[in-house]
């Protein structure tokens, strides 16, 4: 006796492992949803170099406000990027460091532009000014670690000068 209900629940076990065949009546299949390309992560004046990010962000500094046009808002080191306006439009220029291995052991920056909300930023004024930044920054960057190695060198000497001016009677 207690086999018997032991042995009605195996049945119902296997009768609901069994297979059914096609069903005569189909259901309507369920439309796929339509595909949403993802916004773009480029913009058109995106560039990178080959270059040390904080060499390339102190050129590029260099370059807005020698540059006619450009108005100069702000910068943040620490964030790598400028806040400007060019032509009536106000935006950020962004310095990045590449990874290592994406750029083949050589050491680069990405230089991009973005709206103030952070979004990637597709306008000609924009296009215009980094198409300018990337011709001039080769000969900025040469110019600007020219003046860091010349503020170095000159450190040495103004200490020595300091501590022989403490040190004489």
């Amino acid at each position: 006796m207690r086999a018997l209900p032991l042995l009605l629940c195996l049945v119902v076990v296997l009768a609901g492992c069994r297979t059914r065949g096609e069903p005569s009546v189909r259901e309507p299949a369920v439309p796929a949803p339509p595909i949403v390309a993802a916004p773009p992560t480029a913009t058109r004046g995106e560039f990178t170099i080959e270059a040390d990010k904080l060499d390339t962000w102190n050129a590029i500094g260099q370059i807005a406000v020698r540059t006619p046009g450009v108005d100069y808002q702000g910068r943040a080191q620490m964030l790598d990027l400028y806040s400007l306006r060019y032509r009536g439009l106000d935006f950020f220029v962004l310095t990045k460091a590449l990874p290592a291995a994406q750029t083949g052991n050589r050491i680069t920056t990405k230089v991009t532009a973005t709206t103030l909300a952070g979004k990637p930023l597709e306008d000609e004024r924009v296009a215009h000014l980094l198409a300018h930044f990337q011709r001039e920054l080769p000969a900025e960057i040469a110019s600007v670690r020219a003046r860091q190695a010349a503020e170095r060198h000159a450190k040495p000497k103004a200490k020595a000068k300091a501590k022989k001016a403490r040190t004489s009677p």
